[in-house]
């Protein structure tokens, strides 16, 4: 597949519409209902993918298709052998979300694997450019109350509304810009700026992602901003230090090591206060999303190693996530648990909290498989890349999650790929043979 796409001429206009609104779902996770037990997540990116799967369908390979099949199996098999089947009913609804977003993600990916590597990286670029700007924008030139009044509109629920706390930690009012909450913004500039620097070509993008960042750092303060060193190492170790030299690998190694350094300065200084807000205690939001889902994923596999707590099955072990809470020394008795589903928002542990050890593990391998089918290069960076964007994001069935691991995949087969080399210029022709006439071969 990678071969017959690397020769590919780039994606036409319309696809990159439909591609940028597939992201901008993926960037708003909008949802709407298509009955009232089932929300769709992240509405524009089901369209767009829909669409993206119909312009595809002449891409689509039996293996693949096959491979996703059996997952869809492998996921149906975890669902029935969950405890408790008066919950089958909501793991229903989890297992069609499920599958809507592995079949859009599916087709977001054979797009891209179209698309040549400065198409993809100017789009990217722009995204992440978009952003910035615009978080600039409503911090310093009025438009919040554009973004505010878009937000109560299209959002109703999970709105955003620290404020107080972020004066407190950062200086400011962190900028949502149209989204639900400050860490979808980071989210979302994080995946585009690194899928940018994975597939652009240009000699200086390591300092322009530095640049990158640093902007980053300065129109929307986040920690979230700092999972882009941990996958950028990946993408160093397991994708580019597979080419080249030993020498080159040597390099590749000892600028790992200095970004690690880096990732750690920046979080002990930068963000020094936060990481004391944490030490106390006093941050509910980095415990909902690493500390708290981390402890209850291993009680989840002492007690229900064979499927866990079942697909999308918060609910079914809410007294045992309570408990597990309070008796955790980072947790506060003040903070208040409207729903147990909010406070699980990492969806790297809710693989393990949904599926348990076994089936969990089942589904894990046919994961990898599926996308060595697919092309994957590197299993070790899409799996790594997954698992540190999983400490920000929940919403283990939607597609914000399976997009970010079918989009490492994609930009690392479009990244192994190399430069097609110019054809050679026809040379021209100073004489002609007369008719009749043979010339001895050169």
């Amino acid at each position: 597949m990678a071969r017959s796409a690397a020769a590919a001429p780039g994606l036409a206009a319309f696809d990159f519409i439909l591609l940028a609104v597939f992201f901008i779902g993926i960037y708003l996770e909008v949802a709407i209902h298509i009955s009232p037990s089932i929300p769709l997540p992240s509405a524009p990116s089901g369209l767009a993918g829909l669409v993206l799967l119909w312009r595809r369908r002449d891409q689509m390979q039996p293996m693949h298709l096959a491979g996703l099949f059996g997952i869809i199996l492998l996921y149906v098999g975890a669902v029935l052998s969950a405890p408790d089947y008066t919950y089958l009913p909501k793991r229903f609804t989890g297992l069609v979300q499920l599958v809507y977003s592995l079949v859009i993600g599916y087709a977001m990916l054979l797009t891209v694997l179209l698309a040549t590597r400065r198409q993809l990286a100017r789009f990217f670029l722009g995204f992440s450019l978009f952003i910035v700007i615009g978080c600039l924008l409503e911090t310093y030139a009025g438009l919040d109350r554009l973004s505010d009044q878009v937000r109560l509109a299209i959002y109703d629920s999970g709105i955003y509304d620290a404020d107080l706390r972020d004066r407190l930690l950062y200086g400011k009012v962190r900028p949502k810009l149209f989204t639900s909450e400050p860490s979808a913004v980071t989210f979302s500039y994080t995946l585009f700026t690194l899928s940018w620097f994975i597939v652009s070509t240009s000699r200086w993008k390591l300092p322009l992602f530095a640049v990158l960042l640093a902007s980053g750092l300065l129109a929307m303060p986040g920690p979230t901003l700092l999972l882009s060193l941990p996958v950028l190492v990946a993408y160093y170790l397991f994708v580019d230090a597979g080419r080249g030299s030993a020498t080159r690998r040597i390099a590749v190694i000892m600028l790992s090591a200095i970004l690690l350094v880096v990732f750690v300065t920046i979080g002990l200084t930068v963000y020094s206060e936060r990481l004391s807000f944490i030490l106390a205690g006093n941050d509910p939001s980095f415990f909902y999303r690493v500390i708290g889902p981390a402890l209850v994923a291993r009680h989840v596999i002492e007690q229900y190693p064979w499927a866990g707590a079942g697909l999308t099955g918060a609910d079914f072990i809410a007294d045992l996530v309570l408990n597990v809470y309070v008796q955790s020394a980072n947790f506060s008795a003040g903070w208040k648990i409207t729903r147990i589903a909010d406070v699980l928002t990492n969806f790297f542990w809710l693989h393990w909290i949904y599926l348990g050890l076994v089936w969990g593990s089942v589904i894990f391998v046919a994961l990898s498989v599926w996308l060595r089918q697919l092309g994957a290069p590197s299993l070790a960076f899409c799996w790594i890349a997954w698992a540190v964007f999983g400490q920000a994001s929940g919403a283990y069935v939607g597609p914000k999650t399976w997009a970010v691991l079918l989009l490492s995949a994609g930009l690392t087969i479009l990244a192994r790929r190399q430069p097609v080399a110019p054809a050679a210029p026809a040379r021209r022709a100073y004489w002609r043979p007369l008719p009749g006439v043979r010339h001895a071969a050169a």
